[in-house]
């Protein structure tokens, strides 16, 4: 049989060999490499894990970078006694390069919500303050819970209200570029539910709205994790995880009886998928304030910790 062969098919055949031959020979640093998804998260160890060790803040660090965790959230308190102590702000962020850890977060407890306008004015000082403590370590993040407003016999804060003065600590934002988190707490008088949260971030009308949400405060409050998807991606940045156990009723359960991730009930690989991102990871920040762990060695417990948080997201 003859087979046809023009001179264009001869010249388009030969192209494509050459083509292949070159690039068979060039180097493998020169060859482009697929690209490849982002990991989906970024695994953080919240100091209140070990928290009750008395480490200093220092220990701490190390104790989360030996571990293998690459990031943290610390607690202001923590660093301010660091700083008082006479580090500064210049050393600790070197150490943390020396470390590879990131903070990308810090637990604050500014009153920023209370009705009484002085209080009110003083917690805002206060947080400007911290924020710009933060900045200067490279932290983009604080958590800002209804402190103050949290208590049974608190008075209920009207939520556009909230949404003002939130709206009024974002602006802060604009000037320090640490954005304050809208932390859900489960237990408190104020900001105990998704609804909650979501609707004074949606009103606070800032862009740089975010929302700090948690396994065991979302079923403290009794939030339906059927509403978690109508929470926009972008809001959640970070995320606290932890675990509770089936012999605990949400009216009962307190803080201090969280447990790993894995060692109870909480539908965490649930929530995981809803919260997963495609775009960048989010920050899962183990929080617990366990005292069965705090009797344990702190560096153990650093160790377990992860080891339960890379089974927590696996398959997710």
């Amino acid at each position: 049989m003859t087979t046809r062969f023009s001179r264009r098919q001869a010249l388009t055949a030969l192209g494509s060999l050459l083509g292949a031959s070159a690039i068979s020979t060039l180097p493998a640093s020169t060859v482009a490499a697929a690209p490849t998804a982002p990991a989906p998260f970024t695994l953080c160890l919240n100091m209140s894990t070990i928290r009750g060790h008395k480490l200093g803040l220092v220990k701490e660090l190390e104790t989360a970078a030996k571990a293998g965790f690459p990031a943290v959230e610390i607690w202001i308190d923590s660093l301010q006694e660091y700083l008082k102590n006479g580090g500064t702000t210049a050393e600790l962020k070197k150490r943390l390069t020396d470390l590879n850890v990131r903070v990308e977060n810090a637990i604050g407890f500014a009153p920023w919500i209370v009705e009484d306008d002085s209080a009110r004015r003083k917690g805002v000082d206060q947080l400007r303050q911290e924020m710009e403590l933060l900045a200067q370590i490279g932290c983009k993040r604080i958590a800002t819970p209804p402190i103050g407003a949290q208590a049974p016999d608190a008075s209920i804060v009207e939520l556009p209200k909230v949404a003002e003065r939130y709206r009024q600590i974002l602006e802060l934002s604009d000037q320090t570029g640490v954005v304050p988190q809208l932390e859900l707490w489960g237990f408190s008088k104020n900001l105990n539910k998704l609804s909650e949260v979501m609707y004074v971030a949606i009103e606070s009308g800032h862009p740089s709205a975010r929302l700090l949400l948690d396994v065991y405060h979302l079923y403290k409050g009794g939030s339906s994790l059927a509403s978690l998807p109508l929470v926009g991606k972008p809001a959640i940045e970070i995320f606290h995880v932890n675990d509770y156990l089936a012999n605990m009723p949400r009216q009962t359960i307190t803080d201090a009886d969280r447990v790993f991730p894995g060692d109870g009930v909480a539908p965490i690989k649930d929530i995981l998928k809803q919260i997963k991102r495609t775009d960048r990871p989010v920050i899962l920040s183990l929080e617990v304030f366990n005292k069965t762990y705090y009797a344990q060695d702190a560096q153990t417990i650093a160790n377990t910790a992860i080891t339960k948080m890379k089974a927590m997201i696996a398959g997710v």
